[in-house]
């Protein structure tokens, strides 16, 4: 929707039509029915098509770098991280390589025999998530904010929370109420990640509230209190620090109190740059 040919320019997210990856790994700190023992498949793309003041992983998300790969070579990708163990093949960050991930996904459809993710920060237009349709088995998605103004301040886009819940409604009519199997790993369905901002109790709440009123057990809730803050420009000096215990209790309580039951919860102090990935960003830089 940036309207720009990207083979003269680039758009929002910042990235050409070539396909920049900065990591392919097997990744253990994702959600439990994701990672399991073995872990997730994770496939990192370089770029976003939001500008989070926040962003943990803006060494590859604001700018065009990684290493550069066609159709048939992300395809070899994903099977070298089935070949490795991995319970699924997690897409992160894929939203504006929708239409080259999605023919990758047909040249492999015969050899891959796990499940798919699409790790997304929902800010998706509901085009691109139906684009994904039949090829993507579980949406690993974000309700990063339910007002507009906190979606505005801190990512740039007022019209995140309608858009995201939008995108979330489809990705829902998709692939249906959760599965798992006999190992608890999911096999198809849709977790939704909330992550607390230091002093936004009250919008995590109100994420929480929309998201359960509107899908109950249809979806997991993923509450994330692992906000880690990096280089924070000085104008934003009130998310300059980590969530309280405290906080995060609160959002749980709230959970629980609404009747939540599907969900997620982080224990012990997962704000850390230790748990940042590194990626290869000095193989290309565009």
């Amino acid at each position: 929707m940036c309207n720009v040919d990207r083979d003269v320019s680039h758009g929002v997210c910042g990235s050409p039509n070539k396909i920049l990856i900065t990591r392919s790994a097997l990744h253990f700190w994702e959600e439990p029915c994701l990672s399991g023992k073995e872990g997730s498949g994770t496939v990192f793309f370089s770029g976003c098509n939001l500008h989070c003041v926040y962003c943990q992983n803006r060494d590859i998300s604001r700018v065009a770098v990684g290493r550069e790969v066609n159709t048939e070579e992300l395809c070899e990708e994903f099977i070298k991280l089935q070949n490795m163990g991995a319970n699924n093949i997690n897409l992160v960050t894929p939203s504006h390589y929708y239409l080259q991930i999605k023919e990758a996904l047909k040249q492999a459809k015969s050899k891959l025999h796990i499940p798919i993710v699409s790790n997304t920060s929902s800010y998706d237009s509901v085009a691109a998530v139906k684009e994904m349709e039949g090829l993507v088995d579980i949406w690993l998605a974000d309700y990063k904010y339910d007002n507009p103004e906190v979606a505005q301040r801190y990512s740039k886009a007022k019209d995140y929370p309608e858009v995201a819940r939008a995108a979330i409604s489809e990705m829902v009519r998709q692939v249906g109420n959760p599965e798992f199997d006999e190992r608890g790993m999911m096999k198809k369905g849709v977790i939704v990640r909330q992550l607390l901002l230091p002093g936004h109790v009250k919008e995590s709440k109100s994420c929480v509230k929309y998201l359960y009123e509107t899908y109950g057990n249809k979806i997991f809730i993923s509450l994330m209190s692992q906000y880690t803050p990096i280089d924070i420009p000085e104008e934003y000096s009130e998310i300059n620090r980590k969530c309280t215990k405290r906080e995060y209790e609160r959002l749980i309580d709230y959970a629980l109190e609404l009747g939540v039951e599907n969900a997620f919860i982080q224990e012990g102090d997962v704000a850390k740059e230790s748990f940042i990935p590194e990626f290869d960003v000095k193989l290309t830089q565009v």
